[in-house]
């Protein structure tokens, strides 16, 4: 059986001998160069052609980013990035993600020596996973989208938040090649967008703040890091605390959300299918639920409750573009899924299934 080919970039000799030699005690994965710079990681991926490229996100020299960015645009290969877990690192890593990283590792806080090797297994199972990723979804999710044009932009309301009374809620689980499908997605929403978006992103905590600024500073509507108690309003979207998981509840004409910290739910805190459960109770809400990239079946059993009880659309990302399909499966698996879109489109169905694309 042909071995699976990887480079590994990194500043630091020790960290490129450290990452090379957990890497190679897998029979399966071959390393076939170590980068310590952008330019040399962008023509030693032209040269040897590897099936994954692992990244060592270094900060403040951002060389890393500088080759990632350049990888994609010239030769697309899986990427994963390892990220050092400081404030600095962790904003680099979520630019990684969206610049085309298909996924992240979080080194433990000593990062050299024998604390290095806890992340093995992970790295390992990461790689493999990243080498299955078709280079035509890899070259779908790095194409610019443009806005969902509707009638009239209110740009004044645009980043506050809608008073009106709601009547419809979306609600988004999503996990690996999560962050870029959401920068997709988000992004090509309308300021005038009227309904609360809910997020789940399967992410640790303090990552899921970096994203949330993100994913503010290229969105026309507004996006915050979710708190427990905050009013839900519409034109706003509210990722899910790394760490935390997320319900909402309704009192009065408020919908509010609820956060908690009980056991994980499939593996997952933030669950998505805890999400998923609490929107099904809304009886008043039009409910629209999505799920896109990510592994195993969260979401998938929230999705059937949830349009069992009657929810009004169920969307699911369609394989062309979810970089591991694995939750969109699970949900059609079940018979449960309405449409099957690619997440270039995905914002223009969200439109159209809440009455607000002109016709």
């Amino acid at each position: 059986m042909q071995k699976l080919k990887v480079l590994v970039v990194a500043t630091s000799v020790m960290m490129r001998k450290q990452i090379s030699n957990l890497i190679s005690e897998d029979s399966t994965i071959e390393v076939i160069g170590a980068a310590r710079n952008a330019s040399e990681a962008v023509s030693m991926v032209q040269e040897l052609r590897p099936d994954v490229v692992t990244i060592d996100i270094e900060v403040p020299e951002l060389n890393s980013l500088v080759a990632l960015s350049s990888i994609m645009s010239q030769r697309p290969t899986p990427i994963l990035i390892l990220s050092s877990g400081t404030k600095d690192g962790i904003t680099a890593t979520i630019t990684g993600l969206q610049n085309g990283a298909v996924d992240f590792i979080s080194k433990p806080i000593q990062s050299y020596g024998p604390d290095l090797s806890k992340i093995k297994d992970e790295l390992i199972f990461k790689i493999k996973q990243a080498a299955q990723i078709p280079l035509r979804t890899l070259i779908l999710n790095n194409i610019t989208v443009s806005k969902v044009v509707t009638g009239q932009q209110d740009e004044e309301n645009s980043k506050t938040g809608c008073m009106e009374e709601l009547d419809q809620i979306v609600t988004i689980g999503c996990g690996v090649g999560g962050p870029k499908a959401l920068e997709i997605v988000i992004s090509s929403l309308p300021a005038n967008f009227p309904y609360p978006l809910l997020i789940v992103q399967h992410m640790p905590a303090k990552y899921t703040e970096v994203l949330a600024e993100r994913l503010n500073r290229f969105s026309s509507v507004r996006v915050v890091e979710a708190k427990d108690d905050q009013l839900v309003l519409g034109g706003t979207a509210y990722i899910a605390p790394g760490n935390c998981h997320m319900t909402v509840v309704q009192q009065g004409q408020e919908c509010r959300i609820k956060l908690h910290k009980k056991a994980p739910v499939n593996g997952q805190r933030p669950s998505i299918d805890v999400l998923f459960d609490s929107i099904s109770g809304l009886k008043s809400l039009k409910q629209h639920l999505i799920l896109m990239t990510g592994v195993g079946n969260d979401g998938a059993r929230g999705m059937l409750s949830a349009k069992q009880v009657g929810a009004q659309s169920t969307i699911v990302e369609s394989q062309e573009t979810s970089i591991v399909n694995e939750m969109p499966e699970a949900a059609l698996a079940f018979g449960c899924v309405d449409y099957e879109v690619s997440s270039h489109l995905l914002a223009t169905k969200i439109m159209e299934v809440t009455g607000e694309l002109r016709r």
